[in-house]
């Protein structure tokens, strides 16, 4: 497959990067020289994820509708609503996949409550894996889009890694996070091999959107228990910012 050498090289450091995230992201800082306190990063972190939903995500929903429509070059019923509908499935299937862990991580059996860590990990897994995939085919090809993509992704890979090492502990230190990084890294191994058609990288990342503000409401969202208002507010602002000039 003919890829440009330097989206080669960009994506490649990427998904290493989304790699050690996951491998050691118990002891990354990454805005340290601003802030001290790890829980006030994560809410940092937090803060730019919302912000990438909102400002870049939203509206690249209506591109992936036009390159979706344009791609398939047939009339479709409802002229492609149905990428809004596939985001829907994406933030309803990440939604199930929390209520199902929630409610079989509070059964009794221990065989139960691994069953639920298992169908966890395996869901994040293939969510890392389609992220890893995107860093190299997305419907957006400049290298400033694939640079704010790695960003904003890295950062919220930092806030589902420290919400699943709270939530499962020693059995994802033990393995989970050895998945997510080998996903991170089979993804971007897998665009290297093939690529999708148009039409269907539309889908996957109508899909992805919904699973990604799904995701920010579950995992991101600072609670009133540990969560640090002003970082999270910071976060949002600042990368917003600098996001609006890219449209």
């Amino acid at each position: 497959m003919d890829i440009e050498a330097g989206v080669l090289v960009t994506t490649g450091v990427a998904a290493l990067a989304f790699a050690a995230t996951f491998l050691w992201g118990n002891y990354i800082h990454p805005v340290r020289a601003l802030i001290t306190d790890r829980r006030s990063i994560i809410s940092f972190a937090a803060g730019m994820s919302a912000a990438y939903v909102f400002v870049h995500l939203m509206p690249e929903l209506h591109g992936a509708r036009s390159a979706f429509t344009e791609s398939v070059g047939m009339q479709l019923p409802y002229e492609g609503v149905a990428i809004y509908f596939l985001a829907l499935i994406g933030f309803l299937s990440f939604y199930g996949l929390e209520h199902l862990r929630n409610r079989l991580h509070s059964a009794t059996e221990s065989e139960q409550e691994h069953l639920g860590y298992r169908l966890h990990i395996s869901g994040f897994a293939s969510y890392v894996w389609l992220m890893g995939y995107l860093l190299v085919h997305n419907l957006e090809h400049s290298h400033v889009a694939i640079g704010f993509y790695a960003i904003a992704v890295l950062f919220h890979f930092l806030t589902v890694d420290h919400t699943l090492r709270e939530e499962h502990g020693a059995m994802y230190q033990r393995n989970g996070r050895f998945m997510l990084a080998g996903a991170a890294l089979l993804g971007w191994g897998a665009a290297l091999l093939f690529a999708l058609p148009h039409h269907v990288l539309a889908l996957l990342v109508a899909f992805i959107s919904g699973a990604i503000i799904m995701n920010s409401v579950i995992m991101e969202l600072p609670s009133e228990k540990n969560g640090r208002f002003l970082p999270f507010m910071m976060g949002g602002i600042l990368y917003g910012l600098i996001l609006v000039p890219l449209g």
